[in-house]
């Protein structure tokens, strides 16, 4: 079975690959060049590996949220890609791609992303049988309702880019607490896959038609008629 997966929702060009039991990850600081770079990569990825895509067998996505532009520019990749081979889609949320940087612990799980406009976006998780589980809806909130939303009894990891901005207030409200540093902010290939592979054994798949963007900002997900 083959695997290639994609998030284009942060800064970062996320690629994995999974080929018998080995993942192979690529992950790249594109900033604002991102969406001129993802075919091109995968390209240069799958000729590197002797693969062509037709031997793709599932594909996986990242939904967001997200940067806006990113979020379009790897559903659209996927999309096309699935749709032209008539393969199987898996669309995993970034929230939950970045929750599994903290590895399994007995700790929530909190993952925050800067959703500019002075807002994060964010969800909780907590490790449940052996795999992380979200306990709470994907939110878009200011900093002061997150820390009121987030007042937990046990422990907490959170991770993210938006510590970048918060992380003072946060040590000050919330107790035991471990934040971890930027290399653990970003989605990773890696995460992808292995939810991908959870989803697929679970037969949570389905067609490049069927997933859908995750947007938590309503009003930037509607396309205005301009006035007369």
């Amino acid at each position: 079975m083959k695997i290639l997966g994609i998030d284009t929702t942060t800064r970062f060009l996320c690629l994995g690959i999974y080929e018998n039991n080995k993942i192979y990850e690529y992950n790249l600081d594109l900033g604002r060049r991102l969406s001129s770079f993802v075919t091109p990569t995968i390209k240069r990825v799958l000729d590197a590996l002797g693969w062509q895509i037709k031997d793709i067998d599932y594909f996986a996505c990242g939904l967001g949220p997200g940067s806006f532009t990113g979020i379009r520019v790897g559903i659209a990749t996927v999309k096309g890609l699935a749709f032209s081979l008539n393969k199987p889609v898996v669309g995993i949320s970034t929230l939950d791609i970045l929750a599994r940087n903290a590895g399994i612990t007995g700790a929530y799980v909190i993952p925050i992303v800067d959703a500019r406009r002075n807002l994060i976006y964010c969800s909780i998780y907590r490790n449940k049988f052996g795999q992380s589980a979200r306990i709470k809806p994907y939110m878009l909130l200011t900093i002061d309702e997150f820390l009121e939303k987030t007042k937990l009894k046990d422990s907490a990891v959170i991770l993210g880019d938006a510590i970048n901005l918060y992380k003072q207030k946060i040590l000050m409200h919330m107790n035991n607490v471990t934040v971890l540093d930027k290399d653990y902010w970003y989605p990773s290939g890696r995460n992808i896959i292995n939810l991908a592979l959870e989803r697929i054994n679970s037969k949570k798949v389905n067609t490049a038609f069927e997933i859908k963007p995750i947007y938590l900002y309503p009003k930037e997900c509607q396309i205005r008629k301009a006035s007369v």
